[in-house]
């Protein structure tokens, strides 16, 4: 690459490599050969600002940054090309299948082949061997734009329902279509240019379906190894039977309930399935009080924490009990004992933010029935105070704990692990969009936490956006590991939220600048919420109901 001034080169401003000159018309592809390499694979670019495919030509002097198969962008496109691969090879090798990709688990992404027998781990083998072959050969990832109508005739033929459904709510005439050999399908953003692209990954028997697993960032580059997650699985599936009670697979058909005007019946069907799951969890600690004393509740943000916890006191009060909540907050240490974060600032989501001593020793003797005064600590000095306040409890009195690290037996070190009582609890999306394209529940609580910092905080989404990789470091760090540690699990998503969420957040994310870091993802959330048909009347919600935590109105 040799710098020039000429008219017929352009100049290419590249992140983190510095200047280069091309000729007009070059591919970003041909620019990314440079730099591709085993551990870190270009599988898209930022341009101007502006994600690209590698297909695309430049013009005009630019800047661009590189995206990997690792980072967030790159993930998952990564991820939604593989799943383009994966459906081809089972619908070949099984003739007449019906191939659902389904949720989350162990770092991989979960999917169903259904076919007239139960497939086996052999048939897995021979998906991921044609898998195999097909990235061998190289095969183009060929995009092309259709009317919509052309598109619905494409998906009848391979009795893809929920797609033609989904295209009656498309406003735009048209619809980009991707092809791999034979197969044509539309996919919820961008792809790889071939399938050449895609040749780390592996596929898991996980009966009754596979995991495909790919590269992640936080493995440096690798394909992590899998781990079982029984408890978190079981939620999904009961989720799916929901789904079935609630008459609603995918969005289409949540959308054919909001124009016909027909939600209240359904909102308030999916309000009551929430207050059954959280009366059941009530009657089990009551089974088990006597035992286990201690009610622990942990989850990632925006999973609706708070609310739950009060529903949860409500419900034991109603089974006669008289349940009492300790705030963490009010045992911070002092802020100069605060720990940092690799950055240099106060990391108040470490667990050594908290005076773990002091807490153990106040909770040991509070559990034994002894009276102990309780801190409260100053947010505006930094400093723990004492101010009077006395708690103690009787026998057979829930104390609750709710808290990003309540999972954590360090936390509770002093407690033996068998009179803990743990609850995990989380927005798992059941809903997806179509048959191959996912709702990721890290997408939905974003959603929510857009909103909620908007309403209750004064953020802007520029501003939640940009902290929403930290927030999921700590997740991964803090909470994550210690989900399958929980006695019980509670679903806090709710089929309908989405359709509510979209007219809060829409107006926060076009106001995401073009010239701000985040604008890629604005747009891509942006784009998800078009699916969704707007639900106006939010008169049905009860004001107990978790996404009031969100978009106000709540009882608490």
């Amino acid at each position: 690459m040799t710098k020039s001034n000429n008219q017929s080169k352009i100049r290419v401003e590249i992140e983190n490599y510095g200047t280069f000159h091309y000729d007009k018309g070059v591919k970003i592809e041909e620019i990314c050969q440079g730099f591709q390499n085993e551990k870190n694979i270009v599988v898209a670019a930022l341009v101007d600002n502006e994600l690209k495919e590698l297909h695309n030509s430049l013009d005009d002097d630019t800047e661009m940054k590189l995206l990997t198969a690792t980072s967030p962008i790159g993930s998952r496109i990564y991820q939604r090309s593989l799943v383009f691969v994966f459906i081809r090879s089972c619908m070949e090798l099984f003739s007449g299948c019906h191939v659902s990709v389904e949720h989350s688990i162990s770092r991989g992404l979960y999917c169903e082949v259904h076919y007239k027998r139960d497939l086996e781990a052999k048939d897995v083998e021979r998906i991921e061997e044609r898998m195999r072959e097909i990235i061998e050969e190289d095969v183009p990832f060929i995009k092309s734009r259709l009317p919509v109508s052309e598109a619905k005739d494409i998906f009848r033929d391979y009795h893809q329902t929920s797609k033609v459904k989904l295209l009656k709510y498309r406003e735009k005439p048209y619809i980009n279509i991707y092809q791999c050999g034979w197969l044509k399908n539309y996919f919820y953003g961008y792809m790889v240019p071939s399938a050449g692209y895609l040749r780390k990954f592996k596929l898991k028997y996980y009966a009754p379906g596979i995991v495909i697993q790919y590269p992640r960032a936080h493995n440096g580059g690798e394909i992590p190894e899998f781990e079982e997650h029984p408890k978190l699985f079981k939620v999904f599936r009961e989720s799916e039977k929901w789904g079935e009670i609630l008459e609603i697979d995918y969005v289409a058909a949540l959308n054919d309930l909001i124009v016909a005007k027909r939600e209240g019946e359904f909102i308030r069907v999916q309000e009551a399935l929430h207050e059954k799951k959280i009366a059941e969890i009530a009657d089990l600690i009551q089974e088990h009080i006597n035992e286990k004393q201690l009610i622990l509740i942990a989850g990632p943000s925006s999973s609706g924490k708070t609310t739950f916890a009060q529903r949860l006191m409500i419900q034991l009060k109603v089974n006669g009990m008289k349940p009492i909540s300790i705030s963490l907050d009010d045992y911070f240490v002092n802020r100069e004992l605060t720990p940092l974060d690799e950055d240099g600032n106060f990391d108040f989501e470490s667990l050594y933010a908290i005076d773990i001593d002091l807490f153990n020793r106040d909770l040991e003797a509070l559990l034994k029935g002894e009276e102990i005064q309780v801190p409260t600590f100053n947010f505006h000095t930094g400093q723990r105070e004492y101010r009077g306040n006395k708690l103690k409890i009787n026998p057979g009195q829930p104390v609750i704990l709710e808290g990003i690290h309540a999972l954590n037996d360090e936390l509770t070190k002093s407690i033996p692990k068998n009179q803990k009582f743990k609850i995990y609890i989380s927005a798992l999306t059941q809903l997806n969009i179509d048959e191959h394209n996912r709702i990721p529940t890290t997408d939905s609580r974003l959603i929510r936490r857009i909103v909620r910092d908007f309403k209750y905080r004064s953020n802007d989404a520029t501003r939640t956006l940009s902290l929403w990789q930290s927030v999921r470091r700590g997740e991964e760090k803090n909470i994550f590991p210690y989900q399958e540690d929980a006695d019980v699990m509670f679903n806090s998503a709710l089929f309908y939220e989405l359709s509510i969420l979209k007219k809060y957040a829409e107006p926060l994310l076009r106001q995401v600048d073009l010239t701000s870091s985040y604008y890629s993802e604005a747009k891509r959330l942006l784009k998800f919420l078009s699916y969704f048909v707007a639900l106006e009347n939010e008169i049905d919600i009860p004001r107990t109901s978790i996404i009031r935590e969100f978009i106000g109105g709540g009882a608490f």
